[in-house]
């Protein structure tokens, strides 16, 4: 029999468990009630789509708009928008994927993060089809962390540790050689392009606290987008590009994204730069917004919200 750890260190070891400077999979107590919600942008009302015992998270937002893809176990389901249960989409060789998953343009297929079971080799970023099937290694450097596809589908934004430094890179889609974004001291993660293809945002600790910034889709033109007390993760721009839902932690993670923490979704008004509120404070993080969870129409926002019992 081993021995059981008290309930406050639970906790404790499994937000360190959860939490990297990428997004690895990892082991949660089977305590974990994952809920995934919905909020709407404009009243803040949220709804329950569907709640398990077990770690799910990263909720994307199919086209069409019927079905929800997260990730859970090194695995990744299809939750339909109206609630149901999940079904896993079938991915050879075997593979265990992280929350670093996107939906091409065309919704035809995804592109993944991922590490080859039984490698030894860290997360690198793969294409398989919606549906399911092989799928195709573009990175051959590891570790790669996908955060997102240009428009025209053409080209795919990462994070990525080179040698010591974590910078932003793309990559063709089809495969090639990587190109390096920025090189600025510290971590400069979770590039996302604007659906214009114009620009990249992304959030960076390069002055010493997490914050969002912009840049041209090149790399030029880095611009600073928050500047508060606040560690602010992940920016992901409405399809309709007036809106940036991004997750902030109220308290400073010297460079993590940790499971586990107080943390608030906002949005931030792409022409006049004010931010709101979306939701209260709740218990979340890894996991919670990590990939762009927009609804197709940009009204809706889809979430995950955790729960930990003794």
């Amino acid at each position: 029999m081993g021995m059981k750890l008290p309930y406050n260190l639970q906790v404790i070891l499994m937000a360190c468990l959860l939490s990297n400077a990428g997004e690895a999979v990892a082991q949660a107590p089977k305590n974990v009630l994952s809920r995934l919600e919905v909020a709407d942008v404009k009243t803040g009302k949220r709804t329950i789509v569907y709640e398990e015992r077990r770690h799910f998270e990263a909720p994307n937002w199919t086209a069409d708009g019927n079905q929800f893809i997260i990730n859970s176990g090194g695995k990744l389901y299809t939750v339909p928008v109206k609630g149901g249960t999940m079904t896993e989409i079938p991915i050879q060789p075997a593979l265990n994927v992280n929350n670093d998953h996107l939906i091409g343009p065309d919704g035809t297929w995804l592109a993944i993060s991922a590490s080859q079971a039984g490698s030894g080799q860290g997360s690198a970023i793969y294409t398989v089809p919606l549906t399911g099937g092989t799928a195709k290694r573009i990175t051959p450097k590891t570790p790669s962390y996908l955060h997102g596809i240009s428009p025209d589908g053409k080209t795919l934004a990462y994070c990525a540790q080179r040698e010591t430094e974590w910078d932003v890179y793309t990559v063709p889609a089809a495969g090639g050689d990587e190109t390096r974004l920025t090189n600025a001291k510290g971590l400069d993660d979770g590039p996302e392009y604007s659906p214009d293809g114009k620009f990249i945002y992304f959030n960076s600790n390069r002055t010493g606290r997490m914050h969002l910034y912009r840049m041209q889709a090149d790399g030029s033109g880095q611009e600073q987008l928050t500047n508060d007390a606040l560690d602010n993760w992940f920016g992901h721009p409405s399809p309709d590009g007036k809106w940036l839902v991004f997750i902030s932690y109220l308290q400073d993670q010297g460079g993590q994204h940790p499971f586990g923490k107080d943390v608030k979704l906002r949005v931030m008004d792409l022409k006049t730069r004010k931010i709101k509120d979306l939701t209260d404070v709740f218990y979340g993080g890894q996991g919670t917004i990590n990939v762009p969870s927009w609804s197709p129409d940009s009204k809706r926002i889809a979430f995950v919200r955790y729960q930990v019992e003794p």
